[in-house]
């Protein structure tokens, strides 16, 4: 079968033609129909990102949806053809958090293994494209929102970087009630964008008056939450300064870089926060799927084209430099 292999020493990627997995006991054999390509992938290869673990080489994708194609011994809860999303991750051995296509084979292959406690049955009008980026593109902000932050109705919130994952927290800040909704970005199509997706304002970072257009927009109190989604040091610098009181910036985009804060003093006297946040947990998936099943929430706009696998490197390239402004590009085996 065709796998896109990543080599950790030398980041190297190639789609590559290698044996088709056994699922062993507990495990699923999954027939892929779609994977996301996500900014964590392109960051595994240029090497800003590395596994948690040892592994040597691995088979990116760690957005995935397909159909049950072989059960491994022992496994009675899961039927042939039955469809499926697969959940991000799962915790391995001494509680670590192992990342689907990071730490272990992930999905961006014709067939892929997953323990089945990992697999979340989909309704069959959810095409295989939409669903396969629920784990991470559509519940990490779900999870940052509803967990990290703790958004309640009527918070004013700003979210900066309208990519992939932002598009998606405009989206899902407007469903849980947050007003108004900021969204910051310096391209002109994602900010647009943010506006398709329910942002009430969108704000371009190097505008010196932003921080004042924040505080006009909240009545002069100022954000009680701000969602980096960049993983950009000065944005969180920005972030932080459009703070109110009590207001918690909240650390999605993943960067090497420190955080500087200009004024602890005002920082400490306003008890404002800086959470941490990765990822989501099961029931975040869970929650999601239900949430498109019952109609609350439309995620077809999130789809922005359909790559071939064996096309996966170029893939890879147009979310680099942004070509057609994706939100979600997907391979199809």
């Amino acid at each position: 079968m065709l796998a896109g292999r990543l080599t950790y020493a030398t980041c190297s990627f190639a789609v590559q033609d290698v044996p088709v997995p056994e699922p062993g006991p507990n495990q699923v054999l999954i027939k892929v129909e779609a994977a996301g390509v996500c900014l964590s992938d392109l960051h595994l290869i240029d090497g800003t990102l590395k596994p948690a673990t040892d592994t040597a080489t691995v088979t990116l994708g760690h957005e995935v949806a397909g159909t049950v194609a072989a059960l491994g011994p022992g496994v009675t809860a899961w039927q042939p053809g039955r469809r499926v999303l697969l959940q991000a991750g799962e915790l391995g051995v001494g509680g670590m958090i192992l990342t689907r296509g990071v730490d272990y084979d992930g999905g961006w292959a014709e067939f892929a293994l997953a323990t089945m406690h990992t697999l979340v049955p989909i309704p069959d009008d959810l095409p295989f494209e939409q669903a396969a980026i629920i784990p991470d593109a559509v519940s990490t902000p779900w999870a940052a929102i509803t967990a990290t932050a703790a958004v309640r109705p009527t918070e004013p919130v700003g979210v900066w970087g309208i990519g992939g994952l932002g598009a998606h927290a405009v989206q899902l800040l407007r469903l849980v009630g947050a007003a108004p909704i900021l969204a910051v970005d310096p391209l002109h199509a994602a900010r647009e964008r943010a506006l398709d997706f329910g942002a009430d304002l969108a704000l371009d970072p190097v505008d010196p008056a932003l921080r004042q257009r924040v505080l006009e927009a909240t009545g002069g109190t100022g954000l009680a939450a701000a969602f980096d989604f960049a993983g950009v040091a000065a944005v969180r610098e920005q972030a932080v300064r459009c703070l109110g009181r009590n207001g918690r910036l909240v650390l999605v985009g993943l960067t090497d870089q420190p955080l500087v804060v200009d004024d602890g003093t005002v920082f400490s006297y306003l008890q404002q926060k800086i959470l941490g946040h990765y990822g989501s947990v099961p029931e975040h998936v869970e929650q999601l799927v239900a949430l498109i099943r019952f109609g609350r929430l439309d995620i077809s706009r999130s789809v922005s084209d359909v790559v071939p696998l064996a096309d996966a490197a170029e893939a890879v390239d147009r979310l680099h430099r942004k070509g057609g402004n994706p939100v979600r590009l997907i391979l199809r085996p």
